[in-house]
């Protein structure tokens, strides 16, 4: 009893808490990653107080050429977060962007809206003209980038449980 009557000393100020939540995040990444969102993180708090704001996020489009972003847009963004953006802030969005649901299932789910039949495989045509054609069209050099890391067969057919794992766990290493 005498370990649980310290804890809530410790607490106070919710000192204890806020390290276990900090750490836990970075537990999530591997350091380059860490190293890459911090890259990230830096470019965008264009005031270099520690905090991305709504002012940041202007800046930062900005510096994009993007200079139509709209306020509620940006207030939306900001939203997410469930306080103040620092960059473990940061770090717990990405995280749950990543971690939060199975992204590989949800992929998976969305190649098997076109293919009704459960074959497992879809032409490699069909969903060149899909992406091309459709929401946030891409290009025929994007699409063939993607086709590299797809495996297609003779006939034409990608196999898409085979890409969506490619898409999120990366390339596999040949030993």
């Amino acid at each position: 009893m005498s370990m649980a009557s310290r804890k809530p000393k410790k607490k106070e100020g919710g000192g204890v808490r806020t390290q276990k939540a900090s750490s836990s995040v970075f537990s999530n990444f591997e350091q380059t990653q860490i190293q890459e969102f911090k890259e990230a993180f830096t470019l965008m708090d264009q005031n270099r107080d520690g905090f991305i704001d709504k002012e940041d996020l202007k800046d930062t489009y900005a510096s994009l050429g993007k200079t139509n972003v709209k306020d509620d847009e940006l207030d939306a963004m900001l939203k997410e977060a469930t306080g103040p953006l620092n960059f473990t802030m940061f770090l717990n969005l990405f995280g749950e962007k990543l971690n939060g649901t199975d992204p590989e299932e949800t992929i998976l789910n969305a190649f098997k809206l076109l293919d009704p039949d459960g074959k497992g495989h879809i032409n490699k045509d069909y969903i060149k003209r899909l992406l091309m054609s459709q929401a946030d069209k891409m290009t025929a050099e994007e699409v063939d980038q993607m086709f590299q890391f797809a495996p297609i067969d003779v006939a034409g057919n990608l196999d898409y449980k085979a890409l969506s794992y490619t898409i999120t766990h990366g390339e596999e290493k040949e030993e």
